[in-house]
């Protein structure tokens, strides 16, 4: 089977040297892939700019910078996938007017303009076929759960991952994460802190275990290995 991962975060230019970013290094969406292609399926993967490569050589990536280029690169895959997994943490919003050349500091505030990106879960979940499958990312500083499940139903998932900056070795720049799955009806599975690379093959697992039932309802025509 086919699965596109986003992973790590995007840079949107105000000018030339300066952009709009997180700290997001993109290790848990590039675990995930290499799991995938651990156990055989063909991955395509959407990186935003991070120091980080995938180690495994089947792992089809296409390179992107800004939101607007992950947003493109993922509706040319979208259609050809059986599994998407929304892992990237794209920018929210992105200067409405970039400068062209290095703006120069003057006297005074600079007022910066900033517009909504595309939510590309969201868009690409209104495209959604019924025989794919769909998981989003939620990386959480309050109201984490509630947050989480909003997320779930306005984007149209199959099941979320849940993660909160206020766990001690979770969120951005760690080698471990601490996370939790909630699906579509409301379950929560918790699991203990770990390597993003072990908690990979738990959401892998979950995964595999979700479209297998899946299938087995008839929603899928082709079988999980």
């Amino acid at each position: 089977m086919n699965v596109l991962i986003t992973a790590g975060p995007t840079h949107e230019p105000i000018d030339p040297v300066r952009f709009i970013s997180n700290h997001s290094s993109g290790k848990m969406g590039l675990a995930i892939a290499e799991e995938f292609a651990r156990i055989g399926w063909s991955v395509t993967l959407v990186k935003g700019p991070t120091s980080v490569n995938p180690a495994n050589p089947l792992i089809h990536v296409v390179p992107v910078q800004t939101a607007a280029e992950m947003f493109d690169a993922c509706s040319q895959y979208f259609d050809q996938n059986d599994v998407i997994v929304f892992a990237a943490a794209v920018a929210d919003y992105t200067p409405a007017h970039p400068s062209s050349i290095k703006i120069k500091k003057k006297e005074g505030n600079l007022l910066l303009e900033l517009v909504k990106t595309r939510d590309i879960a969201m868009e690409l979940g209104k495209r959604k076929r019924e025989q794919q499958f769909t998981v989003g990312f939620a990386l959480e500083t309050n109201d984490e759960l509630e947050n989480a499940k909003g997320k779930l139903k306005r984007k149209n998932l199959d099941f979320i991952v849940l993660n909160s900056m206020n766990d001690k070795g979770a969120g951005f720049q760690y080698d471990t994460n601490k996370i939790s799955i909630i699906d579509n009806e409301q379950n929560v599975i918790n699991f203990g802190l770990k390597l993003k690379t072990e908690a990979a093959k738990d959401i892998v697992t979950y995964l595999l275990q979700a479209v297998q039932r899946k299938t087995n309802a008839g929603h899928l025509t082709k079988p999980v290995e």
